[in-house]
């Protein structure tokens, strides 16, 4: 069931609830690892990318368990083998994020280099490094990284460039390690301050979660906890989108307005009339969208994952934009699929020019990545007659329940065998 059919032309009307943020739930997974204690979860979303974490994790001894909907325990009483091989890995970045729980843990880890989306470079130079700056002994062999140590010691960590699992990987390693670590240049995203919630709530020491500055104080061991992952601010992102460009009126519960604004900003300058209130967005759009321009940054700068919407909403927007992506060198596959539904898009390097049209056309088209798949939905969801997505596992890994929620926004969609 690798395909979705959608019925573009119809506006969108009605209320779903935001699932939880799927770059929250696997890093705080991983915190899993730092206790024997159990780690009891909530807000926990059913994708792919959470069930290949818990694979990961139970392979290495680590009791995973999901009780009603959103809930999860997991409780890493003993790591009988620190390793995390290349047959789980490879589909899936996030499991880096293992390398630093487990050095500070267990003292050695053994982790494949990842994969994930096929979107650019995303190497891990940033990790190994801070974890040498910490004492341990790395190395990277036959496509896995080594490392290992006696304890990890505090150290002052200068990051050359802004990475969220970096900064991740670090905090987490740097809970257990002896004296103070300061991570400068630190990631800033919320996903990164929702980990640092429930590092502590476990008992770890950490000041500065949200700033380019984040320094933890070791302690000798963390305990259990409980803990609400946050609300998915790209999930979000992407229904908001998908009204700003279909029409109509849309109410979303269980979000996070405040994580959201650079995308909430962008969608009031295409033309949509938002309404905030505690854990809710309204949004109403009448007629098409004006073209927005959008030039992709570290947060708190326009989020890269929210790109492929955005230009999917400029394809039938009034004007042109420009189109910037400065995170990821190979982030405009899914402009070749836009335009065999009608688009004008041109690309020069790291840069597309959207001049809006009037209507796209649906036809079948292939998804490349997960934030790729979502443009192509709301391509789908605003083109005449039908669209086929192949590939559409990419969705599964990063959007829950996303036909139904669709449905419940009035959108015709339905998965294909």
């Amino acid at each position: 069931m690798n395909r979705l059919l959608l019925t573009g032309g119809r506006p969108l009307d009605g209320t779903v609830h935001v699932s939880g943020a799927k770059n929250a739930a696997l890093p705080i997974m991983c915190a899993a690892l730092l206790s024997a204690k159990p780690l009891l979860l909530g807000n926990v979303p059913r994708l792919m990318d959470v069930a290949t974490m818990s694979k990961l994790l139970a392979q290495m001894g680590v009791l995973v368990e999901r009780g009603d909907e959103s809930g999860m325990s997991l409780c890493a009483e003993s790591i009988g083998d620190p390793i995390a091989p290349y047959e789980l890995v490879r589909t899936m970045r996030a499991s880096i994020l293992v390398l630093g729980a487990l050095v500070a843990r267990c003292g050695r880890a053994k982790v494949s280099l990842p994969g994930g989306c096929a979107i650019g470079q995303r190497p891990v130079d940033q990790h190994l490094k801070g974890l040498v700056a910490m004492g341990a002994r790395v190395s990277v062999e036959h496509g896995y990284i080594h490392a290992e140590t006696e304890r990890l010691k505090g150290a002052r960590i200068v990051m050359d460039l802004v990475t969220v699992t970096g900064t991740e990987n670090l905090m987490m390693a740097a809970t257990l390690a002896e004296g103070t670590t300061v991570l400068e240049n630190a990631a800033r995203e919320p996903e990164v301050v929702d980990l640092a919630i429930c590092l502590a709530a476990m008992g770890a020491r950490i000041d500065g979660a949200g700033t380019d500055r984040i320094r933890i104080d070791g302690v000798a061991r963390l305990g259990g906890a409980s803990h609400a992952v946050m609300p998915d601010r790209i999930e979000t992102g992407t229904y908001l989108a998908a009204a700003a460009a279909a029409g109509g009126r849309i109410k979303l519960t269980g979000a996070a307005p405040d994580s959201l604004d650079a995308t909430l900003g962008k969608l009031r300058e295409a033309g949509a009339r938002i309404d905030c209130a505690g854990d809710t967005i309204t949004l109403e759009m009448e007629g098409r969208p004006k073209a927005v321009d959008i030039r992709t940054a570290p947060y708190p700068g326009f989020a890269t994952d929210m790109q492929a919407q955005f230009m999917a909403l400029d394809t039938v927007a009034i004007g042109t934009s420009v189109i910037t992506e400065s995170i990821f060198e190979n982030r405009f596959m899914h402009a070749l699929e836009l335009q065999r539904l009608g688009a004008d898009i041109s690309i020069q390097g790291n840069t597309a020019v959207v001049r809006g049209v009037d209507r796209l056309q649906g036809a079948a088209v292939m998804a490349t990545d997960l934030r790729a798949s979502a443009g192509l939905v709301i391509a789908g969801l605003v083109a005449e007659g039908e669209t086929v997505i192949d590939r559409i596992y990419h969705l599964d890994r990063g959007y829950e329940a996303l036909e139904k929620k669709l449905t419940a926004l009035g959108a015709k969609v339905r998965r294909l065998a």
